[in-house]
């Protein structure tokens, strides 16, 4: 039994798991902010463009 916890507690698959989630949603986050921030300036942009054509 004493084996079984050992093995149990000193393997690291999960933690690179955990690690390449954590990587994940930091890009992902990135990319939402990106995105939005490029999303704003299109509206503003295209504002001022309809706007000059009226």
């Amino acid at each position: 039994m004493l084996r079984y916890l050992t093995a149990f507690l000193s393997d690291q698959s999960g933690a690179t798991a955990i690690e390449y989630g954590l990587i994940a949603a930091g890009i992902a986050v990135a990319i939402i902010a990106v995105v939005q921030s490029l999303g704003t300036n299109l509206n503003a942009t295209f504002g001022s463009v309809s706007s000059a054509l009226k």
